[in-house]
């Protein structure tokens, strides 16, 4: 199943821990740590209430650098920490899970030193992946993990997408620590 067809079936829980992962792999970019959207992860599980995901977006938001400064990069990073919803609602949250995905796969595409032979991302969305560069290839997994996960086992699938998120915000903060050492 295609990453696009992935996102039209998820339930609200997959929708939001999809953006969220989309924008945790992204947080290097926004100066945050590994533990900023630690509490954001957490209002996901079911003993979460109804309002803990607005308040805790909200906590993070304030940590992370806002201001949407730098590089094309960066600037996109902060468009999908801007654009998420603070309520959790199924309709809002698949939008911004879309908007997510398209950006954190422009974002490594935009970092990969390999260039990526597609046009645009949207096609490796819909499943095409020949010649995809190294970096978009594994955002691309990144994303599908996270979505099958939580399709196939709900919230016992948060502690797998986070540890996935984790494992790509990890590989991302060495490609732009990398990137800064070769531009300065």
């Amino acid at each position: 199943m295609s990453l696009v067809e992935l996102i039209a079936q998820a339930d609200e829980r997959g929708l939001a821990a999809s953006g969220l992962a989309c924008l945790d792999r992204c947080v290097p970019l926004l100066g945050g740590d590994d533990e900023t959207l630690r509490p954001v992860w957490a209002s996901l599980g079911d003993d979460a209430g109804a309002g803990e995901w607005g308040e805790r977006l909200e906590q993070a938001r304030c940590k992370l650098d806002a201001a949407g400064a730098g590089d094309e990069a960066a600037v996109l990073a902060h468009r999908m920490l801007e654009a998420a919803p603070a309520e959790r609602s199924a309709a809002g949250l698949r939008v911004w899970a879309d908007a997510c995905s398209v950006a954190s796969l422009q974002i490594h595409r935009l970092l990969d030193t390999a260039q990526d032979e597609a046009s645009s991302v949207d096609s490796r969305r819909e499943g095409r992946t020949d010649g995809m560069s190294p970096l978009v290839a594994a955002e691309l997994r990144r994303q599908v993990v996270v979505l099958e996960v939580l399709a196939g086992h709900g919230p016992a699938g948060l502690r797998r997408a986070l540890e996935v998120s984790t494992e790509g915000r990890r590989v991302l903060r060495a490609v732009v620590s990398r990137r800064s050492r070769q531009q300065g």
